[in-house]
């Protein structure tokens, strides 16, 4: 298909798209950003529904679950930091930065220490992605995500191994 009839098919319904995005967030920034990514996600697939009399309700499924999965990753992020700042550790790194640039060292080092296939899995599951987005975007099947995930978790333990129960 032609770039100039996809072009003109995100002009003539991004003003609509814009409209169904208010339903999930006032933010216009963040209104853009989520019809930006519906469209980007949608590229993929777009020729399958051009023509298609529910290529709306199509692009909708698409802002619905990319809104959802950016909601559950802020949210998962926001807990994390809500729990490392109830445990009280905050302070410690703020009264000890040389300890602090010590563990991250540590850390970055066992991470560095992983298969560069085991890396890649596990730094796009910690930015927040399921284990079907790994999947698609290494091209690799889901079940091959899970056990490279397992596995660099596995190893990290066993190379940080010291901090076990400093942290827990």
């Amino acid at each position: 298909m032609e770039n100039t009839t996809i072009d003109q098919l995100f002009k003539e319904k991004r003003p609509t798209l814009k409209y169904l995005a208010a339903q999930f967030t006032s933010d216009p920034d963040e209104r853009e950003d989520l019809v930006q990514e519906t469209m980007v996600r949608s590229l993929s697939s777009i020729e399958k529904f051009i023509k298609h009399p529910k290529l709306m309700s199509w692009l909708y499924i698409i802002m619905k679950n990319t809104y959802i999965n950016q909601y559950t990753r802020n949210k998962r992020l926001e807990n994390y930091r809500n729990e490392y700042i109830s445990t009280g550790y905050v302070n410690e790194i703020t009264r000890n930065r040389g300890e602090n640039n010590f563990v991250a060292s540590d850390i970055q080092q066992a991470l560095n220490n992983l298969p560069k296939d085991y890396y890649n899995a596990f730094a796009l599951f910690l930015e927040g992605f399921k284990y079907y987005e790994i999947a698609e975007h290494l091209q690799i099947p889901e079940g091959t995500v899970k056990t490279r995930i397992h596995m660099a978790r596995k190893s990290l333990q066993k190379q940080l191994k010291t901090y076990s129960k400093t942290i827990y």
